[in-house]
């Protein structure tokens, strides 16, 4: 019994939530300093008249150090985040215009990518061949022609040659198709014109331009296995009339560089997997699969 008056006599106070703070009288001001600035000083003045708190504990322990965040912060709405993109599409149209550089869509209507009947003839396109054969020569680094030639030519390695194969420029290489699933395309080949994301232009030894879908087609090129370059005839232009009858005939700059007489490598494209654009091809990061076929 004695005990228990004991311990109810040092009982420390209980503390009620709900008690209201008393704030000061109408005629009552508080003046601030640097010494005294107002958060602590309005604490203190608020809550001394209370009952169980201490302010100066308060203060340390809920309200010193802290921020408080007193609205949301704003965020862009779908539709202002639409119209800045359209903001900035008229500003690059703009500044392509004042380049005076077209699109694809005007370009396509005014014709541009069309060929006249009077340039659709092979021996005109065997020097862009040529130009790539030079072009894939100095891109995979080959080496000279050595003499003599060995029957057995040491292979490059073809990792490294693959990485550069699948971001190389392939207009004015010579394409065959090797399966398709549209029996018609088997065997058609030709130097290409144009590729697309879909598709390759051609035009053969007949003086036909063809478009290859790349879907469900699988294409093989040749590429020599030792520099070319010193092989190939000179491109440049003629004055002489005699050079002018010369390019009219079966000039050798007429007539595409054999590669079955000399050391070549011959690999196989497959369509579905290459349905890129050639500048997409460029930066675009391939992994290595293994052979699908149609």
């Amino acid at each position: 019994m004695a005990s228990s008056v004991a311990g109810s006599s040092t009982q420390k106070p209980t503390l009620n939530p709900y008690q209201p703070f008393t704030t000061l009288s109408k005629n009552e001001r508080l003046q601030f300093s640097s010494l005294h600035p107002f958060t602590p000083t309005f604490i203190e003045t608020h809550i001394s008249k209370s009952k169980n708190l201490d302010p100066n504990a308060l203060y340390e322990n809920r309200v010193k150090g802290r921020t408080i965040l007193l609205e949301n912060p704003t965020r862009d709405s779908r539709t202002k985040k639409k119209e800045e993109e359209r903001k900035k599409r008229r500003q690059k149209d703009a500044e392509r215009k004042k380049q005076k550089l077209i699109s694809k869509k005007e370009a396509k209507l005014k014709g541009l990518w069309s060929l006249e009947k009077t340039q659709k003839r092979y021996e005109l396109f065997v020097p862009l061949h040529h130009l790539w054969l030079g072009y894939m020569s100095e891109l995979l680094g080959l080496g000279q022609i050595p003499t003599p030639i060995p029957d057995k030519p040491p292979l490059p390695n073809s990792g490294a040659l693959h990485a550069k194969l699948v971001k190389a420029d392939f207009h004015g290489s010579i394409m065959t198709v090797k399966k398709a699933k549209n029996p018609c395309l088997v065997g058609i080949s030709g130097i290409v014109l144009l590729e697309t994301e879909n598709a390759f232009r051609i035009i053969n030894i007949k003086n036909q331009v063809k478009l290859i879908p790349k879907q469900a087609s699988i294409f093989s090129f040749r590429i020599p296995l030792y520099d070319v370059r010193s092989l190939l005839p000179s491109s440049q232009p003629s004055n002489t009339q005699e050079d002018t009858e010369m390019a009219e005939g079966d000039s050798p700059a007429s007539t595409p560089l054999d590669l079955t007489v000399i050391p070549h490598m011959e690999f196989e494209l497959y369509g579905n997997q290459f349905r890129f654009r050639a500048a997409e091809r460029a930066g675009k990061k391939f992994k290595a699969k293994e052979t699908i076929e149609l």
